[in-house]
């Protein structure tokens, strides 16, 4: 009887990246690279209706003007309220007032079922650009080349959500290319903890 073991990969051998540069463009194994932003959105639904419409329509002008591949990645972390509501607690004991101490423990109660029911989480959205190196094309397709495309896909990107009141941060270092895989391959560990 033979037996046949299967070897494990390590993370290095199973995920796809190559090598991450100091710019944090990041070279897949398939000869693509690809850039890592991080927008930091508004909130919507406290807008008016006017300004709805003009976020809508600058989106409208983003989708056009980005002629590119992009992808949108959405990281949802759960959150935990103890902390949140031990300094509520701590606030209530400082105050004297009687009608802000009951809106607190309202607040605590209605944060406590939030906590327990765990749907309580924060979310990080990212947009991820590409560009691959072309092996039959010899002409423009330099590996500098493609990383100022990437750049310059990234000031577009950046200038455009800006327009829809979104702020958009360049994921420009190796260490913080490293941190983000970290928190998708550990999910346990919250990207916005400080290690």
């Amino acid at each position: 009887m033979e037996v046949n073991y299967i070897k494990n990969k390590t993370v290095q051998e199973w995920l796809a990246v190559e090598e991450i540069f100091n710019n944090g463009i990041i070279k897949l194994k398939n000869n693509k690279y690809i850039k890592i932003l991080k927008v930091i959105p508004i909130n919507y639904n406290l807008k008016s209706d006017l300004e709805k419409e003009a976020i809508l329509n600058s989106y409208k002008i983003f989708l056009k003007t980005c002629n590119f591949d992009i992808q949108i990645l959405i990281q949802s972390n759960r959150v935990d309220l103890n902390s949140h509501i031990s300094q509520i607690e701590k606030n209530i004991n400082k105050k004297q007032n009687k009608y802000l101490e009951e809106i607190s423990k309202n607040y605590i109660e209605y944060i406590n079922k939030i906590n327990f029911s765990k749907k309580a989480s924060s979310k990080n959205f990212y947009i991820i650009l590409s560009n691959k190196l072309n092996k039959k094309n010899k002409f423009n397709n330099s590996e500098e080349i493609i990383k100022n495309d990437l750049k310059e896909k990234y000031f577009k990107v950046k200038e455009c959500l800006f327009r829809c009141e979104n702020f958009v941060i360049e994921i420009s270092n190796k260490k913080e290319v490293e941190k983000l895989f970290y928190s998708f391959l550990n999910t346990r560990k919250n990207l916005n903890e400080k290690s």
